[in-house]
């Protein structure tokens, strides 16, 4: 298979880590400043928080996936 079979998990792995740890930052470290006057002060605390969810989630799938074979 071209890449590897397990491409398509690695690649889950990848995103959901990602979105997770992105969104996790945005709650626990916001900018200080607003670059522009359009910018918010901080992320929107439920959007983030259900990012950083379904991003643990898909991690953890991706996880299990490549432990099982």
């Amino acid at each position: 298979m071209f890449l590897g079979e397990n491409l398509i998990v690695y690649l889950v792995l990848a995103l959901g880590g990602a979105l997770a740890a992105g969104n996790i930052l945005a709650l626990v470290k916001p900018p200080e400043q607003p670059k522009t006057d359009g910018d918010l002060v901080s992320a929107p605390k439920a959007r983030s928080l259900t990012m950083a969810i379904i991003g643990s989630v898909a991690a953890l799938w991706s996880i299990v996936s490549l432990i099982q074979g």
